[in-house]
């Protein structure tokens, strides 16, 4: 079977080939799960640790809970560690696609890391189970982006080189998504806690604008890349995604009776 023309041929890697799998198949199936109303217990879906708060970790029903805040950076922080780490490790990047991968994962998980402290609004509780969760698989998946990376250096280069158009569509979707956070941001009282119908930039055409750039900006990687671990990654983020944007509509229908119905999930007049 021919490879694809915009991918590296996969690497004699056994972990790299099974963490490609790993990857895209949790993810798909943590979408499934939200569609099915088993969401993963944070942010307004959570609805046993609602009105939790404060400085320390909490116990309810045996979990340890941080603030979300806390809970939050601790999800971020490592991965942008390790994006940052990986230009001074000797070897690891190399070359000028390595290098814009890398950085890409950077600036991704800085802008994370500085929406947590200056931008985002917050109530309740994550549990710590959940933070440390969603820590490594961050962690993982850019360290192993990173090593796939690596791994295709003297390997034939793909026929079609997505390396510019990448950087473009990463910048759109990091951009993008920065903006429409901004906007959920200015929705919430002074305190943190209440929701309304979200106005403005492309919250006209579907409920999760903010989803929408986020896959663009993990496709971006995949097109910098052009490795199949970094398009399995983009792809079960996407479906983990498109499932939690339907959740997210299904919730806002339920709990507003003003919540238009043209109004699509995804991807404006699709889905």
């Amino acid at each position: 079977m021919m490879w694809l023309p915009f991918l590296y041929p996969a690497p004699a890697s056994a972990y790299v080939a099974a963490m490609s799998a790993v990857s895209f198949v949790s993810m798909a199936n943590a979408g499934l799960a939200e569609l099915r109303g088993d969401h993963m217990p944070y942010s307004k879906f959570w609805h046993a640790v609602a009105g939790a708060a404060g400085g320390d970790a909490r116990q309810r029903g045996g979990m340890p809970l941080l603030r979300s805040r806390d809970g939050m950076l601790l999800a971020y922080a490592p991965a942008l560690l390790a994006a940052a780490a990986s230009f001074a490790v000797p070897g690891a990047v190399e070359g000028a696609r390595a290098e814009l991968l890398s950085a890409a994962l950077a600036a991704h998980f800085l802008k994370r890391v500085l929406e947590v402290l200056c931008v985002h609004r917050y109530s309740g509780s994550m549990p710590l189970g959940t933070a440390a969760t969603i820590s490594c698989s961050y962690l993982v998946s850019t360290a192993t982006m990173v090593y796939a990376q690596h791994l295709s250096r003297g390997l034939p280069d793909p026929a079609v080189d997505l390396l510019c158009p990448g950087v473009l569509v990463f910048a759109v979707g990091l951009a993008g998504n920065l903006y429409h956070h901004r906007l959920l941001s200015g929705l919430r009282a002074d305190d943190g806690t209440g929701y309304k119908v979200p106005r403005g930039g492309l919250f006209g055409l579907v409920a999760c604008p903010h989803y929408l750039f986020e896959i663009l900006a993990f496709f971006g990687f995949a097109m910098i890349s052009q490795t199949l671990y970094a398009l399995a990654v983009a792809t079960g983020t996407a479906a983990y995604l498109a499932g939690r944007s339907c959740a997210t509509r299904r919730w806002y229908r339920s709990k507003f009776q003003d919540f238009p119905p043209r109004i699509k999930a995804l991807i404006p007049y699709v889905l």
